[in-house]
């Protein structure tokens, strides 16, 4: 059974940094391509990054181009996301998800396992 767990959310101020983990256990890592997506109060989930088993990414350029970065460590089962510069309409739940898919996938339909969220709460 795939598990996916994320850690590193919490209340930071505008302008600070967070990196997100979100560890992957029950299937080899490398099997996957994964993917961050988060979800504001009475919005949509909605794409955030997304990275393939060898490194090669993609992101909503228009929410967090230059600011987040996706990065995997394929020895530790862990994908990471580095968020600098919080806006505070970056407050949602953000979510890994893992995809058996081939390519870097911004869908969500498209991911078959999914983490249970952290909350990251970015304040002005």
């Amino acid at each position: 059974q795939v598990h996916l767990e994320e850690s590193g959310g919490g209340l930071v101020q505008a302008g600070d940094s967070l990196r997100l983990s979100c560890a992957v256990s029950g299937r080899t890592f490398r099997d996957f391509n994964m993917g961050w997506f988060r979800q504001a109060p009475g919005k949509e989930r909605e794409f955030v990054a997304a990275i393939n088993w060898s490194g090669g990414v993609t992101y909503d350029e228009d929410s967090v181009k230059g600011r987040f970065t996706i990065s995997r460590d394929n020895a530790k089962n862990t994908v990471y996301l580095q968020m600098s510069s919080l806006k505070p309409e970056d407050t949602a739940v953000y979510y890994c998800a893992a995809s058996p898919l081939a390519g870097v996938i911004r869908g969500s339909s498209s991911y078959f396992y999914w983490g249970q969220g952290t909350q990251v709460t970015v304040s002005s």
